[in-house]
Protein backbone atom coordinates (compact mmCIF):
# COMPACT_ATOMS: atom_id res chain seq x y z
CA UNK A 1 0.00 0.00 0.00
CA UNK A 2 1.17 3.04 -1.45
CA UNK A 3 0.63 5.98 1.36
CA UNK A 4 2.73 8.83 0.41
CA UNK A 5 1.32 12.41 -0.25
CA UNK A 6 -0.41 12.68 -3.85
CA UNK A 7 1.47 13.85 -6.67
CA UNK A 8 0.25 13.42 -10.33
CA UNK A 9 2.88 12.56 -13.11
CA UNK A 10 3.72 16.37 -13.64
CA UNK A 11 4.59 17.10 -10.36
CA UNK A 12 1.48 18.83 -9.34
CA UNK A 13 0.03 17.90 -5.58
CA UNK A 14 -3.33 17.08 -5.47
CA UNK A 15 -4.90 18.77 -2.23
CA UNK A 16 -8.17 19.49 -3.24
CA UNK A 17 -11.25 16.81 -3.69
CA UNK A 18 -14.78 17.94 -4.87
CA UNK A 19 -17.05 14.97 -4.13
CA UNK A 20 -21.09 14.79 -5.30
CA UNK A 21 -22.63 12.82 -2.78
CA UNK A 22 -26.04 12.88 -5.00
CA UNK A 23 -27.08 12.98 -8.29
CA UNK A 24 -30.58 14.29 -7.21
CA UNK A 25 -31.76 18.18 -6.83
CA UNK A 26 -34.86 19.91 -5.72
CA UNK A 27 -34.56 22.32 -8.32
CA UNK A 28 -34.86 21.51 -12.18
CA UNK A 29 -32.24 24.43 -14.05
CA UNK A 30 -32.54 24.32 -17.65
CA UNK A 31 -28.90 24.86 -18.42
CA UNK A 32 -28.17 21.31 -15.78
CA UNK A 33 -30.73 18.81 -16.45
CA UNK A 34 -34.35 17.61 -18.06
CA UNK A 35 -37.10 18.23 -15.91
CA UNK A 36 -37.66 14.98 -16.06
CA UNK A 37 -34.98 13.31 -14.43
CA UNK A 38 -34.23 9.62 -14.00
CA UNK A 39 -32.08 9.38 -11.31
CA UNK A 40 -29.42 6.83 -10.37
CA UNK A 41 -30.70 3.47 -8.49
CA UNK A 42 -29.74 3.78 -4.48
CA UNK A 43 -27.41 0.64 -4.41
CA UNK A 44 -25.31 2.49 -6.99
CA UNK A 45 -24.34 5.53 -5.09
CA UNK A 46 -22.18 5.21 -2.39
CA UNK A 47 -23.29 5.18 1.16
CA UNK A 48 -22.49 7.89 3.63
CA UNK A 49 -20.00 5.34 5.20
CA UNK A 50 -18.36 4.62 2.20
CA UNK A 51 -18.40 8.52 1.21
CA UNK A 52 -16.46 9.16 4.50
CA UNK A 53 -14.04 6.02 3.89
CA UNK A 54 -13.16 7.35 0.51
CA UNK A 55 -12.81 11.09 2.01
CA UNK A 56 -10.77 10.03 4.77
CA UNK A 57 -8.64 8.12 2.51
CA UNK A 58 -7.57 11.29 0.66
CA UNK A 59 -7.05 13.30 3.72
CA UNK A 60 -4.42 10.38 4.55
CA UNK A 61 -3.10 11.06 1.61
CA UNK A 62 -2.57 14.83 1.81
CA UNK A 63 -6.12 16.56 0.50
CA UNK A 64 -6.47 19.61 2.58
CA UNK A 65 -9.87 20.71 1.03
CA UNK A 66 -12.80 19.15 0.82
CA UNK A 67 -15.91 20.27 -1.32
CA UNK A 68 -18.92 18.96 -0.93
CA UNK A 69 -21.49 19.45 -3.92
CA UNK A 70 -24.65 17.45 -6.12
CA UNK A 71 -27.12 17.40 -7.52
CA UNK A 72 -28.13 19.20 -4.69
CA UNK A 73 -26.00 17.73 -1.49
CA UNK A 74 -28.53 18.68 1.60
CA UNK A 75 -31.40 17.32 -0.10
CA UNK A 76 -29.61 13.41 0.88
CA UNK A 77 -31.00 11.77 4.02
CA UNK A 78 -28.69 12.08 6.66
CA UNK A 79 -25.94 14.35 4.91
CA UNK A 80 -25.57 16.05 8.20
CA UNK A 81 -24.13 12.80 9.83
CA UNK A 82 -21.59 13.00 7.02
CA UNK A 83 -20.78 16.63 7.60
CA UNK A 84 -20.02 15.97 11.78
CA UNK A 85 -17.85 12.98 10.49
CA UNK A 86 -15.72 14.94 8.65
CA UNK A 87 -15.51 17.63 11.34
CA UNK A 88 -13.02 15.12 13.02
CA UNK A 89 -10.67 15.85 10.41
CA UNK A 90 -10.43 19.48 10.90
CA UNK A 91 -10.53 19.18 14.82
CA UNK A 92 -7.36 17.03 14.12
CA UNK A 93 -5.92 19.38 11.42
CA UNK A 94 -5.73 16.78 8.83
CA UNK A 95 -8.30 18.81 6.74
CA UNK A 96 -7.79 22.83 6.49
CA UNK A 97 -11.20 23.57 5.07
CA UNK A 98 -14.45 21.94 4.43
CA UNK A 99 -17.03 23.69 2.00
CA UNK A 100 -20.06 23.17 0.26
CA UNK A 101 -21.89 24.20 -3.36
CA UNK A 102 -25.89 24.60 -2.78
CA UNK A 103 -28.38 25.69 -4.41
CA UNK A 104 -29.62 27.26 -1.14
CA UNK A 105 -32.98 25.61 -0.55
CA UNK A 106 -32.05 23.84 2.55
CA UNK A 107 -29.91 26.27 3.87
CA UNK A 108 -32.64 27.78 6.41
CA UNK A 109 -32.70 24.16 7.87
CA UNK A 110 -29.48 23.80 8.04
CA UNK A 111 -26.75 26.88 8.36
CA UNK A 112 -26.07 26.09 11.90
CA UNK A 113 -25.68 22.99 11.84
CA UNK A 114 -23.13 22.94 8.77
CA UNK A 115 -21.15 25.69 11.10
CA UNK A 116 -21.17 23.46 13.73
CA UNK A 117 -19.57 20.72 11.78
CA UNK A 118 -16.63 23.03 11.19
CA UNK A 119 -18.21 24.46 7.88
CA UNK A 120 -17.15 28.02 6.95
CA UNK A 121 -17.63 29.34 3.75
CA UNK A 122 -20.82 28.02 1.42
CA UNK A 123 -21.01 28.83 -2.37
CA UNK A 124 -24.73 29.63 -3.66
CA UNK A 125 -25.82 29.36 -6.45
CA UNK A 126 -28.36 32.44 -7.82
CA UNK A 127 -28.81 33.38 -11.40
CA UNK A 128 -31.06 35.97 -10.99
CA UNK A 129 -33.06 38.26 -8.72
CA UNK A 130 -36.22 38.52 -10.53
CA UNK A 131 -38.94 35.74 -8.56
CA UNK A 132 -40.06 34.67 -11.65
CA UNK A 133 -37.25 34.22 -13.90
CA UNK A 134 -36.04 32.51 -10.93
CA UNK A 135 -38.75 30.14 -10.73
CA UNK A 136 -38.44 29.69 -14.80
CA UNK A 137 -34.48 28.68 -15.15
CA UNK A 138 -34.94 26.53 -12.02
CA UNK A 139 -38.45 25.27 -12.80
CA UNK A 140 -39.23 23.67 -9.46
CA UNK A 141 -37.47 26.40 -7.65
CA UNK A 142 -38.81 29.57 -5.65
CA UNK A 143 -36.46 32.43 -4.82
CA UNK A 144 -38.19 33.61 -1.44
CA UNK A 145 -36.91 30.18 0.09
CA UNK A 146 -33.42 31.16 -1.55
CA UNK A 147 -33.01 34.71 0.26
CA UNK A 148 -34.11 32.74 3.28
CA UNK A 149 -31.16 30.27 3.06
CA UNK A 150 -28.74 32.88 2.23
CA UNK A 151 -29.82 35.19 5.22
CA UNK A 152 -29.62 32.12 7.48
CA UNK A 153 -26.22 31.41 6.57
CA UNK A 154 -25.03 34.73 7.18
CA UNK A 155 -26.94 34.63 10.38
CA UNK A 156 -24.86 31.49 11.64
CA UNK A 157 -21.58 33.14 10.21
CA UNK A 158 -20.95 31.66 7.29
CA UNK A 159 -19.07 33.36 4.71
CA UNK A 160 -21.40 33.49 1.60
CA UNK A 161 -20.20 33.60 -2.19
CA UNK A 162 -22.66 33.89 -4.79
CA UNK A 163 -22.01 31.68 -8.13
CA UNK A 164 -24.51 33.34 -11.25
CA UNK A 165 -24.25 31.38 -14.87
CA UNK A 166 -24.02 34.34 -17.40
CA UNK A 167 -26.93 33.66 -19.48
CA UNK A 168 -27.51 35.98 -22.80
CA UNK A 169 -31.03 36.62 -22.62
CA UNK A 170 -31.78 35.72 -19.22
CA UNK A 171 -30.24 38.10 -16.84
CA UNK A 172 -27.29 40.45 -18.52
CA UNK A 173 -30.06 42.81 -17.87
CA UNK A 174 -29.46 42.39 -14.15
CA UNK A 175 -25.61 42.55 -14.20
CA UNK A 176 -25.34 45.54 -12.21
CA UNK A 177 -28.11 44.43 -10.04
CA UNK A 178 -26.25 41.70 -9.07
CA UNK A 179 -22.64 43.32 -8.36
CA UNK A 180 -24.82 46.08 -6.02
CA UNK A 181 -26.92 43.57 -4.69
CA UNK A 182 -23.84 41.51 -3.45
CA UNK A 183 -22.03 44.32 -2.32
CA UNK A 184 -24.78 45.41 -0.06
CA UNK A 185 -24.95 42.20 1.91
CA UNK A 186 -21.21 41.91 1.49
CA UNK A 187 -20.69 38.52 -0.43
CA UNK A 188 -18.06 37.58 -2.85
CA UNK A 189 -19.84 36.94 -6.54
CA UNK A 190 -18.53 34.36 -9.19
CA UNK A 191 -19.62 34.69 -12.89
CA UNK A 192 -19.65 31.30 -14.98
CA UNK A 193 -19.57 31.03 -18.68
CA UNK A 194 -21.88 28.62 -19.93
CA UNK A 195 -20.67 25.96 -21.99
CA UNK A 196 -21.61 26.40 -25.62
CA UNK A 197 -22.14 23.05 -26.47
CA UNK A 198 -25.69 21.65 -27.66
CA UNK A 199 -28.87 21.78 -25.72
CA UNK A 200 -30.89 20.30 -23.04
CA UNK A 201 -34.33 20.60 -25.03
CA UNK A 202 -36.44 23.67 -24.82
CA UNK A 203 -32.74 25.60 -24.10
CA UNK A 204 -30.33 25.61 -26.80
CA UNK A 205 -27.15 26.21 -25.07
CA UNK A 206 -25.72 28.50 -28.36
CA UNK A 207 -28.37 31.60 -27.61
CA UNK A 208 -27.44 31.17 -23.94
CA UNK A 209 -23.49 31.56 -24.40
CA UNK A 210 -22.47 35.56 -22.62
CA UNK A 211 -18.91 35.30 -23.34
CA UNK A 212 -17.21 37.08 -19.90
CA UNK A 213 -15.20 39.05 -22.02
CA UNK A 214 -18.67 41.02 -22.52
CA UNK A 215 -19.44 40.89 -19.30
CA UNK A 216 -16.62 42.12 -18.22
CA UNK A 217 -16.39 45.14 -20.46
CA UNK A 218 -19.49 45.87 -19.42
CA UNK A 219 -18.41 46.16 -15.63
CA UNK A 220 -15.84 47.94 -16.83
CA UNK A 221 -17.79 51.03 -18.38
CA UNK A 222 -19.22 51.30 -14.47
CA UNK A 223 -16.84 50.27 -11.81
CA UNK A 224 -12.85 50.59 -11.75
CA UNK A 225 -11.94 46.56 -11.91
CA UNK A 226 -8.25 45.67 -10.69
CA UNK A 227 -7.01 42.30 -11.65
CA UNK A 228 -6.16 40.22 -8.30
CA UNK A 229 -3.02 37.68 -8.55
CA UNK A 230 -4.68 35.29 -6.37
CA UNK A 231 -5.71 31.47 -7.07
CA UNK A 232 -6.94 28.67 -6.05
CA UNK A 233 -5.42 26.54 -8.53
CA UNK A 234 -8.86 26.44 -10.41
CA UNK A 235 -9.92 28.57 -13.73
CA UNK A 236 -11.41 31.49 -11.53
CA UNK A 237 -9.87 34.71 -12.33
CA UNK A 238 -10.36 37.94 -9.61
CA UNK A 239 -11.17 40.92 -9.76
CA UNK A 240 -11.71 43.75 -7.16
CA UNK A 241 -13.96 46.30 -7.17
CA UNK A 242 -12.77 49.67 -6.04
CA UNK A 243 -15.94 51.35 -5.76
CA UNK A 244 -17.58 48.47 -3.53
CA UNK A 245 -14.39 46.61 -2.58
CA UNK A 246 -16.23 43.34 -3.12
CA UNK A 247 -14.31 40.54 -5.09
CA UNK A 248 -15.73 38.66 -8.69
CA UNK A 249 -14.42 36.08 -10.02
CA UNK A 250 -14.76 34.74 -13.70
CA UNK A 251 -15.56 31.32 -14.20
CA UNK A 252 -14.72 30.06 -18.15
CA UNK A 253 -14.62 26.32 -18.28
CA UNK A 254 -12.85 26.36 -21.81
CA UNK A 255 -9.45 28.34 -20.48
CA UNK A 256 -6.40 26.45 -20.22
CA UNK A 257 -5.15 29.03 -17.85
CA UNK A 258 -5.45 27.28 -14.70
CA UNK A 259 -4.02 23.74 -15.69
CA UNK A 260 -0.03 24.18 -14.97
CA UNK A 261 -1.41 25.04 -11.60
CA UNK A 262 -3.79 22.32 -11.03
CA UNK A 263 -4.43 20.36 -8.12
CA UNK A 264 -8.32 18.98 -7.82
CA UNK A 265 -10.04 15.80 -8.58
CA UNK A 266 -13.50 15.04 -8.80
CA UNK A 267 -15.69 12.23 -7.93
CA UNK A 268 -19.16 11.12 -8.22
CA UNK A 269 -21.56 10.19 -5.95
CA UNK A 270 -20.93 6.49 -7.17
CA UNK A 271 -17.76 6.79 -6.41
CA UNK A 272 -16.15 7.73 -10.18
CA UNK A 273 -12.86 9.77 -9.42
CA UNK A 274 -12.33 12.40 -12.51
CA UNK A 275 -8.81 13.85 -12.42
CA UNK A 276 -9.62 16.31 -15.54
CA UNK A 277 -13.19 16.93 -16.85
CA UNK A 278 -11.68 17.94 -20.21
CA UNK A 279 -11.09 14.17 -20.31
CA UNK A 280 -13.58 11.02 -20.57
CA UNK A 281 -11.26 9.32 -18.92
CA UNK A 282 -12.08 8.09 -15.18
CA UNK A 283 -11.43 5.82 -12.55
CA UNK A 284 -13.61 3.57 -10.45
CA UNK A 285 -13.45 3.57 -6.83
CA UNK A 286 -16.41 1.81 -5.59
CA UNK A 287 -15.24 -1.55 -7.01
CA UNK A 288 -12.09 -1.28 -5.27
CA UNK A 289 -13.55 0.82 -1.72
CA UNK A 290 -16.07 -2.13 -1.45
CA UNK A 291 -13.44 -5.15 -2.21
CA UNK A 292 -12.24 -5.22 1.00
CA UNK A 293 -12.98 -3.52 4.52
CA UNK A 294 -9.00 -2.55 4.55
CA UNK A 295 -8.21 0.89 3.08
CA UNK A 296 -4.92 -0.50 0.98
CA UNK A 297 -7.01 -1.77 -1.99
CA UNK A 298 -8.62 1.72 -2.28
CA UNK A 299 -5.84 3.66 -1.75
CA UNK A 300 -3.52 1.93 -4.31
CA UNK A 301 -6.55 2.54 -6.71
CA UNK A 302 -6.46 6.06 -5.76
CA UNK A 303 -2.99 6.09 -6.42
CA UNK A 304 -3.57 4.29 -9.66
CA UNK A 305 -5.70 6.96 -10.34
CA UNK A 306 -3.70 9.83 -10.17
CA UNK A 307 -0.82 8.51 -12.08
CA UNK A 308 -3.16 8.73 -14.94
CA UNK A 309 -4.07 12.45 -14.46
CA UNK A 310 -3.68 14.37 -17.46
CA UNK A 311 -1.80 17.48 -18.11
CA UNK A 312 -4.66 19.64 -19.20
CA UNK A 313 -7.41 19.81 -20.17
CA UNK A 314 -9.26 19.49 -23.96
CA UNK A 315 -12.35 20.11 -24.87
CA UNK A 316 -14.20 18.27 -27.41
CA UNK A 317 -18.35 19.37 -27.40
CA UNK A 318 -19.30 16.40 -29.64
CA UNK A 319 -18.48 13.90 -26.37
CA UNK A 320 -22.26 13.63 -24.80
CA UNK A 321 -23.15 11.47 -21.90
CA UNK A 322 -21.47 10.73 -18.46
CA UNK A 323 -18.65 13.45 -19.55
CA UNK A 324 -21.30 16.28 -20.98
CA UNK A 325 -23.16 16.01 -17.80
CA UNK A 326 -20.45 16.57 -15.54
CA UNK A 327 -19.07 19.93 -17.46
CA UNK A 328 -22.61 20.73 -17.08
CA UNK A 329 -22.24 20.24 -13.74
CA UNK A 330 -19.33 22.04 -13.65
CA UNK A 331 -20.94 24.84 -14.90
CA UNK A 332 -23.84 24.93 -12.50
CA UNK A 333 -21.41 24.38 -9.10
CA UNK A 334 -18.57 26.50 -9.92
CA UNK A 335 -15.05 26.50 -8.31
Amino acid sequence: MNTSRLVDPFQRPVTYLRLSVTDRCDFRCTYCMSENMTFLPKKDLLTLEELDRVCSAFIGLGVRKLRITGGEPLVRKGIMGFFEGMGRHLDSGALDELTLTTNGSQLHRFADDLYAAGVRRVNISLDTLDADKFARITRWGRLPQVMRGIDAALAAGLKVKINAVALKGFNDSELFDLVDWCAQKGLDLTFIEVMPMGDMGEEDRLDQYWPLSDLRAQLAERLTLTELDETTGGPARYLRVKETGQKIGLITPLTHNFCESCNRVRMSCTGQLYTCLGHDGMSDLRAPLRASESDAVLIDAIHAAIGRKPKGHDFDYSRQGVQGQTIRHMNHTGG
